[in-house]
């Protein structure tokens, strides 16, 4: 066993030899620094395993996921929370920053502007968790993407439920 002892002994004083600390460091900063561009872009999922959404009992009742404002909402939602469709539960504040889709409703074939806003400030909510995707764009589009920890701006960044509030109506023209 002698040979392979000398054999690695052999082999890292050649690397020791030929490197430095500092060599070795400037290596991991450009590892830590390319890891820092590619995790921000990496989905995040606020749902959480087996915190799946019942079964939807009406098409019109905001505490389902397939209730047609909720087009694309990923969260926990707020009517479930102790808040309504479009005000946070008490305790805590509406996200200053938000992401927006365009939902149909059904019961008058318009599109409407819907705004995402999540409620920050307490711990999520853990009821009714929804991840609809519908024409989701990409995590670059940060205005239309649903992956992100919107509550990033408000004095609490901790994540409770989300509302979608109308801002607008579309007027049926293309």
């Amino acid at each position: 066993m002698k040979w392979f002892d000398d054999f690695f002994e052999h082999k890292t004083r050649r690397v020791a030899q030929s490197s430095s600390r500092r060599s070795a460091l400037a290596k991991l900063g450009k590892i830590f620094v390319g890891t820092a561009f590619v995790l921000p872009v990496l989905p995040f999922d606020r749902i959480g395993q087996g915190a799946h959404a019942a079964a939807p009992s009406k098409a019109n009742d905001d505490t389902t996921c397939d209730y047609w404002r909720y087009c694309a909402l990923d969260g926990f939602l707020c009517t479930c929370c102790g808040g309504t469709i479009s005000s946070c539960p008490p305790g805590t504040e509406i996200s200053k920053v938000t992401w927006v889709g365009t939902c149909r409703n059904p019961a008058d074939g318009k599109d409407y502007l819907i705004s995402y806003n999540d409620c920050c400030g307490a711990t999520a909510c853990g009821h009714c968790g929804c991840n609809r995707n519908e024409r989701e764009r990409p995590g670059y589009r940060m205005g239309v993407h649903n992956d992100i920890n919107w509550c990033m701006a408000n004095s609490s960044n901790m994540y409770n439920c989300t509302v979608a509030a109308i801002v607008g109506v579309g007027d049926g023209k293309s």
